[in-house]
């Protein structure tokens, strides 16, 4: 059975880590579009990485959940016939035990420089412009895409849905895209469907099936009864 796991951002908030979205959509007191897109990074860059700072030292603050810990442990039974993509920009899967994971909207502890193209693990600041370790250059940006950029690895993604057996979308809200699309994709490629969420999400009517809950009960509990059943017991 070959899986394709989406997740979002539900799953990393039963962390402890903050959204930074505000109910009124602001993110930390500011319109995405002062923060999280490429003008906003040309007009105010010192805004943009004191931002990207801040969540960069939030993350360091929180450790994974038993929804990450039960997806490593479904990495472990599947291998290669799961294919983990997230949307969020922290590590908390691969701090959780998983090995191949997919970030669409890149990693927030990783750096890259926009002079050479090297991205580089970072944990520091970069509001200071720190040197490129590869070049040299004091061009390093957040390696995360902003609004207005293309999501990364999409053709791989692509190929997964489509030669998917079923598709699992856990705490997402189903109003950003491309990813709020992939069930629609997976579905008319022939793949079962199922949603995982706190509350429904905006897309839970395209879903075969949709279970509402913690994603840190809920997704132990599907994992259990997955695994049991692929390893026969």
């Amino acid at each position: 059975m070959r899986i394709v796991v989406l997740t979002g951002a539900g799953v990393s908030a039963e962390s402890g880590l903050p959204t930074f979205r505000d109910a009124d959509g602001l993110w930390e007191g500011h319109r995405p579009e002062e923060v999280a897109t490429p003008d906003a990074y040309a007009v105010e860059p010192d805004l943009v990485h004191r931002f990207y700072d801040a969540r960069r030292a939030a993350l360091l603050t929180v450790t994974p959940n038993p929804a990450h810990e039960a997806l490593a442990r479904l990495e472990e039974a599947l291998g290669d016939d799961l294919y983990l993509v997230t949307q969020n920009i922290d590590d908390l899967h691969e701090r959780g035990g998983s090995t191949r994971v997919h970030h669409l909207h890149g990693e927030l502890r990783t750096a890259r420089c926009t002079r050479c193209a090297a991205v580089h693990p970072w944990d520091g600041t970069l509001v200071q412009r720190p040197p490129c370790p590869t070049c040299g250059s004091a061009a390093l940006r957040p390696h995360v895409v902003w609004f207005g950029e293309v999501p990364l690895g999409m053709n791989e993604v692509a190929a997964a849905l489509e030669t998917a057996d079923l598709f699992v979308s856990i705490g997402t809200s189903g109003s950003v895209y491309p990813a709020a699309g992939f069930v629609q994709v997976a579905g008319a490629a022939g793949a079962a469907t199922l949603e995982l969420n706190l509350v429904p999400s905006e897309g839970s009517a395209w879903f075969d099936e949709a279970r509402h809950g913690p994603a840190s009960e809920l997704v132990p509990a599907w994992v259990d009864a997955l695994t049991a059943q692929v390893e026969g017991r």
